[in-house]
């Protein structure tokens, strides 16, 4: 908690409220170790939770979509999203070691309620919109591997919130070993379906070059604002200031600048991996179906039954639906986390840990289930594909925020971010809203 008479406080209306998740905040302890490599180690694994929102199965339609639409074309996008991703999440981290609030609490201090409250039923329409991409694809993992209905599989996905409560009862390190360990069950998956798919590497090279013709050409703008919409997830940043706070780091200048050293790093290279798999998604589809001429492949289970036939190995389309679970499961659990954080910071509600996270389990998963149930397999590639545009229409109204709030130095303190890095993010938050009034005007013209 922040202490009000430093200069960091003075800039806020008053104390930071009562910290999210507050039975596993400064769990996890940094003070005290004499090694620096220790001290290092210590705050890997928040960055794979925030990496976990970059792969989800919204991202894996939207870039099955682009792969075979459109083949090594977005590639860039990946890139460009990757990179926007890494210095939005250093900020979140930036403003959580400076601060002592996550961006939810840091909002309902800087702003009037009405604003505040805004901003949070904005951040719960982006988290409904994440959950019922994660719904999704857990259910058709679930089904592609089990043969177990989407209608099933969505209740069986509500169970995750008991999960995480006896994982975090055995400490939050217990949580992000669960979901390194699938993002590397999720790693090896894809290497083996790359190597039998074999790509033009050449191409897949050239594929990470800009092309003015996303921005031209509406369909590809559409798609390409969708993997932004994957990529960089408003949610994200919500979560990422919350857990980096589960660290006893200490209170220091000295003993912050090191946290928020180690938990760039950690958030970094954690999205440096998460790239390589979003790449990966991509390049199977492009690989896969645009080179075979079946550029409308757009459905995961389409795109599971089509694998085996065209890569000619029968465990590849066991392996895609492996990876998939695995990103549900992780994806699940993630956003559940962030929709705690997004409610106990915009509202400071004080209920036990048990019922604010069935509370906000539910408000994301039931009509995540019924709009699941009421479109049935046969609509989930649309269904998907629109949950990531909407990710990045709400995404302006997180990042707007994180940028300003990091630039203050009155908020900030010695910790507030270099005038070059305040300049890019605010370009980074320009150009993603610019995009949205082009995708939302080449929307309004083609119903016109």
């Amino acid at each position: 908690m922040a202490d009000p008479t430093s200069d960091v406080a003075n800039g806020w209306k008053g104390r930071s409220s009562a910290p999210s998740m507050s039975d596993v905040h400064r769990s996890v302890p940094v003070q005290g170790m004499h090694s620096s490599w220790r001290r290092a180690a210590a705050f890997i694994g928040p960055g794979y939770l925030v990496a976990v929102g970059y792969m989800d199965p919204g991202n894996w339609a939207t870039s099955i979509a682009g792969g075979s639409r459109f083949g090594y074309t977005l590639l860039v996008v990946a890139l460009i999203s990757n990179i926007m991703a890494i210095i939005l999440q250093s900020l979140c981290a930036r403003l959580a070691i400076a601060s002592g609030r996550d961006l939810a609490q840091a909002c309902k201090d800087a702003y009037p309620k009405f604003v505040s409250r805004t901003l949070w039923v904005l951040a719960e329409i982006a988290i409904i919109a994440t959950d019922i991409a994660e719904v999704i694809g857990t259910a058709i993992g679930l089904n592609l591997l089990f043969g177990i209905p989407l209608e099933i599989g969505v209740v069986i996905t509500a169970l995750d919130v008991f999960l995480i409560l006896y994982l975090q009862r055995l400490g939050f390190r217990w949580v992000e070993a669960l979901v390194i360990a699938l993002l590397a069950v999720i790693a090896v998956c894809f290497v083996l379906q790359i190597l039998l798919a074999d790509p033009n590497w050449g191409d897949v090279i050239r594929g990470f070059a800009p092309t003015t013709e996303i921005v031209t050409n509406p369909e590809l703008l559409y798609l390409a604002l969708g993997i932004l919409g994957a990529t960089v997830m408003p949610h994200n940043l919500y979560l990422h200031c919350g857990i980096v706070q589960t660290r006893n780091y200490g209170d220091s200048l000295p003993e912050k600048r090191e946290a928020l050293k180690f938990a760039t790093i950690d958030s970094t290279v954690a999205l440096m991996f998460a790239l390589c798999v979003n790449a990966s998604i991509l390049i199977l589809a492009a690989a896969t179906f645009n080179t075979t001429g079946r550029t409308e492949i757009a459905e995961l289970g389409q795109a599971h039954s089509l694998l085996a036939p065209m890569l000619g190995a029968a465990i590849a389309p066991t392996l895609f639906g492996i990876a998939l679970l695995c990103c549900g499961i992780n994806s699940t659990v993630t956003a559940t986390l962030a929709g705690q954080i997004v409610m106990e910071g915009f509202l400071d509600i004080k209920l036990p840990p048990w019922l604010r996270r069935l509370i906000t389990r539910a408000i994301a998963i039931i009509p995540a289930a019924a709009i699941t149930i009421w479109y049935g397999e046969s609509g989930t590639a649309q269904l998907l594909i629109l949950t990531q545009v909407i990710l990045s229409l709400q995404l302006s109204f997180a990042v707007f925020p994180l940028v300003m709030f990091t630039a203050d130095r009155k908020k900030m303190g010695e910790l507030v971010a270099p005038r070059a890095l305040v300049a890019v993010a605010f370009f980074i938050a320009f150009a993603i809203a610019a995009l949205n009034v082009k995708l939302l005007f080449d929307f309004l013209a083609s119903t016109a």
